[in-house]
């Protein structure tokens, strides 16, 4: 199979076992100790499980370490969950734990002995990894104060379940051209980012009439571009559009290139008309047309605080984890303070922080004392709130440089030299190019990537501003020529914040965008 190309080899593999069949062979490797056949290490990602970078390994330590993605429907977990998910990250993990811009959650360092106990106890909860990854549909994201919050459009709650049981574990759709995104929302502040979804069911209101906005097309790396908003749909039609969709992609996606085989590709190729016409005749349902419907802008989607729900007495309380990182013992902790305030439980959200729901009214601001003395934020800073990071060189084979640990370094300097800064600014630490942590969506996007300082190479980062997202007033970070070390990001940031300040202009995006197209500008002049 020398000859092979990348995309061949998976539409190979993928034909001869399915993704979903792995299982077997994940219990047989775990307990065998065989050698595993690489190409079934490409199918483990069907089950969330990837293989580590060896980069924070000791020079003597010959282990292969795996990365594991636990699958949340609905991002939803209660305090039974967040506890065994904390004792997983305690007794396999080395107390890791990263939250996703998916609403799912990933552990580091796991051994492949240790997955069968390790899958036992998610199963015990109601816990699953099955397709957490590879080519099928993805967790399909959702509001995290679906269903309670008391300014909601629409409770989509039952239509996030009917699709998840559609996809779940169904081999009509386990072996799609590559992954597929789905969003659906009934939020008013429309916090799903479903301009950049494959596919997304956005609730508005036309008149008195609940309606859903379908778009479709959106992505963020190789298939970069904003999801065309295609019509309107009733609630029951949901499933329908969902279902042929999926089969459309199915079916004629691309398979021979996979860095042009996601859904925004076929739509691109296409075209919007023939797309919309082959998706009517497939569903049979006929999309209505009239003008979109205006969208919240991105810096106002988030959902920190108090908030008051549709149960009387009761609130959510919106917590910022700084990179999304959780260690076990706060997921332990988290699960305690759950219990100990008798709180519903949690909804993890898509910029990697979490939203506490059903709190009575006369235990909130105890339990946001105790949160904040354990490190959480319900009223977080706008650095803290609004910094995303992907996983990073530690532990991902693709990344150039670390993020991580460098977002949280970052976090704090901006909190020391700007305790009351207010603008919501937006900052992704992306380390490499495929858009994990939404570079090209935030007001500055550090996309990896290695940077000279004389004769040396360090590790640092392309810098693109002036991302936004709007409905159809969305936008892309563009580049600006800027690259920066790892060590300089904070001051660069810092820098640009003072500019902001001395100049007159009221939003930062805007700021960034004629800051840096004027410098290319004189720089480009003779």
């Amino acid at each position: 199979m020398a000859n092979e190309t990348k995309a061949e080899r998976i539409e190979r593999i993928k034909r001869e076992k399915d993704g979903l069949e792995v299982i077997a062979d994940i219990y047989r490797y775990a307990t065998t100790g065989d050698v595993i056949d690489p190409e079934d290490i490409d199918r483990f990602k069907w089950y969330g499980i990837y293989t580590q970078n060896r980069n924070l390994q000791e020079a003597d330590d010959e282990t292969q370490y795996y990365m594991l993605r636990v699958k949340l429907e609905g991002g939803y977990l209660s305090s039974q969950q967040v506890e065994v998910l904390g004792e997983i990250s305690v007794q396999f993990a080395r107390e890791s734990g990263d939250l996703t811009t998916r609403q799912d959650i990933q552990f580091h360092w796991l051994k492949i002995e240790d997955f069968p106990e390790i899958l036992e106890r998610l199963s015990s909860v109601g816990l699953s990894v099955l397709e957490a990854s590879g080519d099928c549909p993805r967790n399909i994201v959702s509001c995290p104060v679906n269903g309670i919050d008391h300014a909601q459009i629409d409770d989509v709650r039952d239509v996030v379940l009917a699709l998840n049981n559609l996809y779940r574990g169904n081999p009509d759709f386990s072996n799609l051209p590559r992954k597929f995104k789905i969003g659906v929302s009934g939020c008013n502040k429309h916090c799903i980012q479903h301009e950049v979804q494959d596919l997304a069911f956005t609730a508005v209101k036309n008149g008195d009439e609940l309606r859903f906005s379908v778009s479709v097309g959106g992505g963020q790396a190789s298939n970069r571009r904003i999801a065309d908003h295609i019509g309107y749909v009733k609630r029951r039609d949901i499933v329908k559009i969902a279902e042929a969709v999926a089969r459309i992609y199915r079916d004629f996606g691309r398979r021979d290139n996979r860095s042009k085989a996601r859904l925004g590709h076929l739509v691109e190729e296409w075209g919007v008309e023939r797309f919309v016409s082959e998706l009517e005749k497939e569903s049979h349902v006929d999309l209505e047309r009239y003008d979109a419907a205006p969208f919240t802008p991105y810096p106002r989607r988030s959902h920190f605080g108090v908030g008051a729900t549709v149960k009387k007495g009761y609130n959510t309380i919106g917590c910022a984890l700084t990179s999304g990182r959780i260690k076990g013992e706060n997921l332990l902790k988290l699960g305690r303070i759950l219990d100990l305030y008798k709180a519903e439980g949690i909804t993890l959200t898509t910029t990697q922080n979490f939203v506490i729901l059903n709190v009575h009214t006369d235990a909130t601001e105890p339990m946001i004392d105790t949160l904040q003395a354990v490190g959480f934020h319900p009223y977080p800073s706008v650095f803290e709130a609004r910094t995303l990071a992907c996983t990073g060189l530690n532990f991902c084979k693709f990344a150039v440089s670390e993020t991580k640990d460098l977002a949280i370094e970052v976090v704090n300097y901006l909190n020391g030299k700007f305790p009351d800064f207010d603008e919501p600014v937006s900052i992704s630490i992306n380390g490499c190019p495929n858009s994990c942590a939404h570079p090209h969506i935030v007001d500055l996007g550090f996309v990896g990537a290695i940077v000279k300082r004389g004769d040396e190479r360090l590790k640092g980062f392309d810098l693109i501003v002036g991302g936004h997202l709007e409905g159809e007033q969305s936008r892309f970070a563009v580049k600006t020529g800027v690259k920066v070390a790892s060590d300089e990001v904070a001051v660069l940031i810092e820098s640009l914040i003072n500019d902001f300040e001395s100049s007159n202009s009221s939003d930062f995006g805007n700021f960034l965008l004629e800051k840096y197209d004027h410098e290319s500008t004189i720089s480009s002049t003779p």
